[in-house]
C-alpha cells in the first residue's frame, strides 16, 4: 500500500469528513474504501480521493474537470464509476458532506438488486 494513500486516508477521515457520523475506511485493493455507515462512497487510490459518481451527481463532476477512476485489466482501460473528487471540494469541509451524500445515492441508483 503507497504511503501517500495511507496519508491521504489519515487526512480524508481525521479531518475532511470528522464532523460527519459514521464515516469509517478499510484498506482494499492496495489503497482504501470509505464508507459511511456501512456503505462504501470513495476510494483512495494512487494517491488520490474519488467519490462516487451516477446520473445524479456527474454533472458537478464535470463542471470541476474531475476524470473517473480507471485501471488496466487484461490490457485494456477500465473506468469506474468513481470520480475524483475535486480540489475545490478538498478544501471545503463545508460543501464535503453534501457531496458525501450525493455520492451515497449515487451508489443507492448503481447497486444491483439481489437475485
Amino acid at each position: 500500500m503507497a504511503q501517500a494513500d495511507k496519508s491521504l486516508n489519515e487526512y480524508v477521515v481525521h479531518d475532511l469528513l470528522v464532523g460527519i457520523a459514521g464515516i469509517t475506511s478499510r484498506a482494499m485493493f492496495g489503497g482504501y474504501g470509505i464508507y459511511k455507515n456501512g456503505k462504501i462512497f470513495a476510494i483512495i487510490a494512487d494517491g488520490e480521493l474519488y467519490f462516487k459518481v451516477g446520473d445524479g451527481n456527474r454533472a458537478d463532476y464535470e463542471k470541476y474537470g474531475s476524470k473517473p477512476f480507471v485501471y488496466e485489466a487484461q490490457g485494456k482501460q477500465m473506468a469506474m464509476s468513481y470520480w475524483q473528487l475535486p480540489q475545490e471540494m478538498m478544501e471545503n469541509k463545508d460543501q464535503v458532506e453534501l457531496w458525501v451524500e450525493r455520492s451515497l445515492a449515487a451508489q443507492k441508483e448503481t447497486k444491483k438488486p439481489k437475485k
